[in-house]
């Protein structure tokens, strides 16, 4: 055996057990034993050397039936902490985490529509006080992931395809913002991230290829291709929203038939008028699909006619790339649920030839910021344990919390 190697072995005997506690929390020591397959003495002295070094911390004790209760070893979270962004034209959402992955506390704030001061004030203020409330400062965050509509170009750094953010635009984003916070800062598209979601928790933990749609305001998608997010030379892979489509709804609505924008076909005025014009009365997209599942007849046209808007343009984005899956997010698939789903698949059937399916994604609540959070957490758990991060490698399978998270764009 060549000199060295025993150090060696150690570091990567370190390394799984540490990925083991992340991944399964709280462990003992005859449970990490089991896990990574090493003897007894071996794991005890592995667990010694992790403590001496204050990688990992006792956590308590688990009961053992008549038996003794045995000691509980768990990832030093204070080691470090991240934080995680969901950037709307009208709010900011914060999370900030500790590197265990346990999340420490929230804060949400309203965006001003104003101009690049303005909206860069509100954003330092909203994470300065997410970080305060954590005990910390921005700057002692060892990494901050942003999802933000739009893409940032990786050779100018700005933000593009987002008209909705023009606060946001004209300037380098990631300097900036690395700049204003004092720490790492990664801007990801925000779709991309609940993709990334999807791939860790969600419908799409065993698919190595498939399409997320937000068919929504602003309509977007992430194109993941052999368990890697595909972005593009500028940025703009599925950046639908500005995809030249034909409206094939029944219902007149005043829309032009010839063609137009994928977005303008299923922004929420569209869908409301849509609505209306099959007698479903409602103020915004999301009421009306969900008012249309029980209203009868005219409901289910209206569901017909929008998932016939949904799938003419999805059907290009399966025509060109074949998926395994094609998974609709979003407040408004939410509210269509299978419901939509189902019609939506069965539209698209009748326009291409691949027989995708079609499933609702599984991941609801904050799926953006969710999907920040574990972007954050793979980079700084690459930085502070040595884990490989599997950002620029094919997704390997079905290992909740330890998925590939394809890297984003990062400025350093």
């Amino acid at each position: 055996m060549r000199a060295g190697s025993p150090r060696l072995l150690r570091e990567i005997n370190d390394r799984a057990a540490i990925e083991a506690l992340l991944r399964n929390g709280p462990l003992t020591r005859a449970e990490l034993e089991g896990i990574i397959g090493l003897s007894k003495p071996a794991t005890a002295q592995l667990l010694t050397r992790l403590e001496e070094s204050d990688t990992v911390l006792r956590n308590g004790l688990r009961g053992g039936g008549r038996g003794p209760r045995a000691q509980l070893w768990s990832v030093n979270g204070a080691l470090a902490h991240v934080a995680a962004v969901d950037l709307t034209p009208d709010h900011v959402d914060v999370a900030i985490a500790d590197i265990s992955g346990a999340l420490l506390t929230e804060h949400s704030a309203p965006m001003p529509k104003a101009g690049r001061a303005e909206v860069l004030e509100s954003f330092h203020s909203a994470v300065s006080k997410a970080a305060g409330q954590a005990g910390l400062t921005p700057d002692a965050l060892l990494h901050v992931v942003v999802g933000s509509p739009g893409a940032v170009d990786p050779a100018t750094g700005r933000l593009a395809y987002a008209p909705h953010m023009p606060g946001w635009g004209g300037f380098d984003l990631l300097d900036e913002l690395h700049g204003l916070l004092g720490t790492n800062v990664t801007v990801e598209n925000d779709v991309n991230l609940v993709a990334v979601e999807e791939m860790i928790a969600g419908r799409a933990t065993e698919v190595r290829d498939f399409v997320l749609i937000w068919p929504a305001d602003a309509v977007g998608a992430a194109v993941v291709v052999n368990g890697v997010l595909l972005r593009g030379a500028t940025g703009g892979a599925g950046e639908i929203d500005g995809l030249q489509v034909p409206d094939r709804a029944v219902a007149e609505t005043g829309t032009d038939r010839a063609g137009g924008t994928f977005g303008e076909l299923l922004d929420n005025g569209a869908l409301v008028r849509l609505a209306r014009a099959h007698g479903v009365a409602a103020r915004t997209g999301e009421a009306a699909v969900r008012k249309a599942l029980s209203s009868g007849p005219a409901g289910r046209e209206f569901l017909v006619d929008l998932a016939r808007r949904i799938a003419t343009g999805v059907a290009g984005v399966i025509s060109v790339l074949d998926p395994e899956l094609v998974l609709l997010s979003g407040d408004v698939a939410q509210a269509g649920g299978t419901t939509l789903v189902d019609l939506v698949s069965a539209e698209i059937r009748r326009l291409v030839v691949p027989r995708t399916p079609v499933q609702l994604a599984l991941v609801t609540g904050k799926p953006v910021r969710s999907g920040a959070l574990h972007t954050a957490l793979s980079v700084a758990r690459e930085q502070v344990f040595g884990l490989p991060a599997a950002t620029t490698e094919p997704f390997r399978g079905p290992h909740h919390g330890n998925a590939a998270v394809p890297v984003p764009t990062t400025r350093r």
